[in-house]
């Protein structure tokens, strides 16, 4: 079973996500980072679970939870090293190219 790890920019996304909810509705804001933390945890078993991003060649994949997908790259040994969490009306060509 992999290890995951979240980069200092996903944890950064995380809580610039639970920020933006919080204005309105500070417990679903909680609820919804720990739920796109557990959606993660998937990964360990299934590193490959997540849809391939199709631009220029890229080795990043995307698990989705509700409007969030985070993305992330498989190492050699299965971990899994989430890179950032992005909503999805978000044009994410413009962060990962």
């Amino acid at each position: 079973m992999g290890q995951i790890t979240w980069t200092a920019e996903a944890e950064r996304w995380l809580r610039d996500i639970h920020d933006y909810i919080a204005a309105d509705n500070p417990a679903a804001a909680g609820e919804v980072v720990a739920a796109i933390r557990e959606r993660a945890q998937v990964l360990q078993q299934f590193p490959l679970i997540g849809q391939l991003y199709a631009a220029g060649g890229s080795s990043v994949r995307f698990l989705v939870y509700s409007h969030y997908r985070s993305a992330y790259r498989t190492k050699a040994n299965r971990d899994v090293v989430i890179v950032g969490v992005f909503h999805g009306a978000l044009e994410i060509d413009r962060y990962l190219l």
